[in-house]
């Protein structure tokens, strides 16, 4: 939570101290670094304490105000950067707030780096003395190169194509309705207002119940959602079904094929993409590879296998050619490319994706302990594995965060994916709850 540890005043200025080190020590410090934020009422005060940590070691900053977390990484790439952070907690609520560091390739931060950043903070945190807040941060850096970036990402306009957007009182608030407009479509913004507190409040690509009934009211063409950060985004068609991560890489991965530019014909996603995707997917011959739940692990593999897309089902969506991270608004702007493209809806884009029911179930334990010692855990996922007969899938793992195992089972049958799904839970609970 912002103003506790870890980010309370000191140990945002050690952070500031100790990145600043990190940029010396790799000759980088005579180049400004670039400082951006979500709309949560903590980022300027977070922002300034960061900077004052920085100019500790004659670090200077430019401050681009509210941008998106990809818009960070654009500009850090781009411009004459040492380095890049952005301000967010991304889909979390207000009261929550974090740090993300972004190397002048607009990558994040390796991981050893990080670590060693990390190291220096807790050397130097005992002697960080702040007293009273430092002065506040003024936009010093237009993001208008990033929204012309993303401008050129499509070919003709989205001309006459009624949008509805639902900001999430985040980053997006202001830069999407003006996006979206100069590319040509007619916008209606919603949840756009952002005062300090109401980021992901009922809105955004969590929640898009407000959404879908203001899209199914207008008759839009497509409605899109965006998480606090903007670099997730979800859709929504005109007859309201719900465009996720999943349905806009099979849409993205055919355009890409049909050009000739998915390279290797294979798609990175998560373990928890749809048996549907991966279905729809092969029946175009294209590959889906898949990794562990994150983002960074997709991206790691993407590089790995010079893939040119990725994402996850939550809706973060990496296009390789243009992007070093997810980036809803550019996700979104590819999709209805494609739509105006091939003069087809979004529901007819989508309408190959046989989505599989799928259900998780978290389980609280006690401890943890290896999935192959607990024998009625094995039994059970045997059985399972057996029962859908190649038909579906089933995933147990641990939480990374908290004392949780998680159970996905996913099948053509929904009652059979639940009976199965409370089996197999039941088996975890009688060994470790």
């Amino acid at each position: 939570m912002a103003g506790e540890p870890p980010l309370d005043a000191e140990t945002v200025t050690a952070l500031g101290i100790a990145l600043g080190d990190d940029l010396l020590r790799h000759g980088l410090a005579s180049n400004p670094l670039l400082i951006g934020m979500d709309t949560r009422e903590s980022g300027p005060l977070i922002a300034a304490q960061l900077a004052a940590g920085l100019g500790q070691r004659g670090v200077a900053v430019e401050f681009a105000g509210v941008v998106t977390t990809p818009g960070v990484a654009y500009l850090t790439r781009t411009g004459k950067f040492a380095a890049g952070v952005m301000i967010s907690a991304s889909h979390n609520p207000f009261a929550d707030n974090g740090i993300k560091v972004f190397a002048r390739t607009g990558y994040k931060l390796p991981d050893a780096e990080e670590h060693e950043i990390e190291e220096e903070i807790f050397r130097i945190l005992p002697d960080v003395k702040v007293s009273g807040a430092p002065p506040a941060l003024k936009p010093t850096f237009n993001v208008r190169p990033y929204l012309d970036f993303l401008l050129s990402t499509i070919g003709a306009p989205l001309a006459g194509c009624g949008v509805v957007i639902d900001c999430g009182n985040g980053a997006a608030s202001a830069l999407a309705p003006q996006l979206f407009r100069e590319a040509g479509a007619e916008v209606r913004a919603i949840c756009n207002e952002p005062n300090g507190r109401n980021i992901n409040l009922n809105c955004g690509a969590l929640h898009v119940e407000q959404l879908r009934k203001t899209v199914l009211e207008t008759g839009a063409a497509a409605g899109i959602a965006f998480d606090g950060d903007a670099d997730r985004a979800m859709m929504i068609s005109p007859t309201g079904r719900l465009v996720d991560g999943d349905a806009m890489m099979l849409i993205a991965a055919r355009r890409l094929q049909a050009d000739g530019d998915l390279a290797g014909n294979v798609v990175i996603s998560t373990v928890m993409s749809n048996l549907g995707l991966e279905k729809a997917l092969g029946r175009l011959g294209i590959k889906m590879i898949r990794t562990p739940v994150g983002d960074k692990y997709v991206l790691e593999e993407m590089l790995r296998r010079d893939a040119k897309l990725g994402g996850e089902q939550s809706g973060h969506v990496i296009f390789r050619d243009y992007a070093t991270t997810g980036d809803g608004m550019l996700t979104a702007l590819q999709i209805l490319a494609t739509c105006a493209r091939e003069n087809a809806t979004l529901d007819g884009l989508a309408a190959d994706l046989t989505v599989y029911p799928q259900l998780l179930v978290n389980i609280r334990v006690r401890e943890r302990k290896a999935l192959d010692q607990l024998p009625r855990v094995q039994d059970e996922i045997r059985a399972c594995e057996s029962a859908l007969d190649g038909s579906g899938r089933v995933l147990v793992r641990f939480s990374g965060t908290e004392p949780l195992a998680r159970v996905m089972v996913e099948g053509p049958n929904l009652s059979q994916v639940e009976a199965w799904a409370e089996r197999i839970a039941s088996a975890i609970r009688s060994e470790l709850g």
